[in-house]
């Protein structure tokens, strides 16, 4: 059976400024196919946070093309690039980006309250993959009253519910100690065990080391990609 490419980027540029331009994307060209859990490693000022930016439909790359399912988004205007993230691309953030006075439950119901789902169907979800990443008795309770690695469980959670094509990680384990780390990188691989499409941003090769490929990025350039 032929791999089944998912998001594909063609020669990425990203340049901000006009009279000073500065090229923080040289030349980027990836593809990431259905099943695959992919790092993209670098230090601080790689680039790779700007291309996960590009390729998670937050920016337009200033050259080239970013393919998302069949899907050219490069020249695509800000509703339809809204509309691809709300439906192809789950986030998880270094700092989670929970709304602090919803309750776990209403934070992850959050992203299908714009998709006209029935308030039940959207609770009925919620619960569900919060018990699946071991939150099922916190249905209730506010960020403030978690520790960091339950509200990236809830991150997590919540970037699962509209049941995107590919989910991007950036620093998942960032603002998270040790043990909290290995907690929730192993709910990502599980995830990944279970079809999930997974790529995760980091500059920590430990993180990196749970993919199945490390993209090496430095001075907005690939320069190492390997499985």
């Amino acid at each position: 059976m032929a791999e089944q490419l998912v998001l594909e980027a063609q020669d990425v540029w990203k340049i901000y400024g006009s009279k000073v331009r500065i090229e923080v994307l040289r030349g980027i060209t990836l593809g990431v196919n259905h099943g695959d859990f992919v790092a993209i490693i670098g230090p601080s000022g790689s680039g790779k946070s700007t291309l996960m930016h590009v390729i998670g439909c937050l920016e337009r790359p200033t050259r080239g093309r970013i393919i998302v399912e069949g899907v050219d988004i490069s020249q695509l205007g800000p509703d339809q690039l809204a509309a691809i993230r709300a439906k192809k691309i789950g986030f998880v953030f270094q700092k989670f980006n929970l709304m602090p006075r919803k309750t776990a439950q209403k934070n992850v119901e959050l992203p299908l309250m714009f998709q006209g789902i029935s308030g039940a169907e959207r609770a009925r979800k919620a619960a569900k993959l919060l018990q699946d990443v071991g939150l099922g008795h916190r249905l209730n309770h506010t960020p403030s009253q978690m520790s960091g690695g339950e509200q990236q469980r809830v991150a997590i959670a919540r970037a699962l519910v509209a049941d995107p094509t590919i989910i991007i990680a950036d620093e998942p384990t960032g603002n998270l100690d040790t043990t909290s780390s290995l907690e929730i990188m192993g709910i990502l691989r599980d995830l990944n065990q279970q079809g999930r499409t997974l790529v995760i941003v980091t500059h920590d090769p430990e993180i990196a080391s749970w993919a199945d490929r490390t993209i090496r990025i430095r001075d907005g350039r690939i320069v190492d990609d390997e499985t």
